[in-house]
Parts: C-alpha cells; structure tokens; sequence
C-alpha cells in the first residue's frame, strides 16, 4: 500500500511539474538579442529576444537568461499556447542558447 501511495504521488508531483510552464508547441529555433524584459505592457516574460523584424517574450525554467544578456543568441525554444494577448509578442519558452 505505500508503494502505491508513493508511485501515485511521484505521478502526480511529474504531472504537476510538466504543466506548470503552459502547453507548448514543437521547438524551433530564433536568433537574436536577449535582453531584459523590464516594465512591459503585456506584463509576461522575464526576458525577450530581439529579432531582425520582430521580438518574442521570453522565459526558461532550465536556462540562466541572464547569462546571456545582451549578446547575439541562437535559442531553442516552444511557443507557448495561449499568447500574444494584449498585444503583446509571441511568448517562447526557452530550452538551450548558444551563442
């Protein structure tokens, strides 16, 4: 019986874990500038890419972003359902940056 208690909640813990960044998309990969989100008006990310033609807002549960502050970046990264609302940038969740 405690056995099963404890598979039951390792389960639930991981489930819990993996929804918690939001359902995303496939990774795909962008190129430019991280820099820090600061005061926005669509209010998510803690960072964001600046692209030839376009930003993304920006968050990681596995990368440091702000190792990579302003420096020219390839990151991999998955949108995140639900985003841009309020006018606001698409919304990435970032798994690797190279630089």
């Amino acid at each position: 019986m405690r056995l099963a208690i404890t598979l039951f909640t390792s389960f639930f813990l991981l489930f819990q874990t993996s929804c918690s960044s939001g359902r995303t998309h496939n990774e795909e990969k962008y190129y430019g500038i991280i820099k820090p989100a600061g005061i926005t008006t669509y209010q998510y990310g803690t960072h964001r890419l600046e692209a030839q033609s376009d930003f993304y807002a920006l968050k990681s549960d596995t990368v440091n972003l702000e190792e990579y502050e302003d420096q020219e970046v390839e990151i991999t990264a998955s949108r995140i359902e639900g985003y841009p609302v309020d006018g606001g940038p698409v919304y990435l969740l970032v798994t690797k940056v190279k630089n």
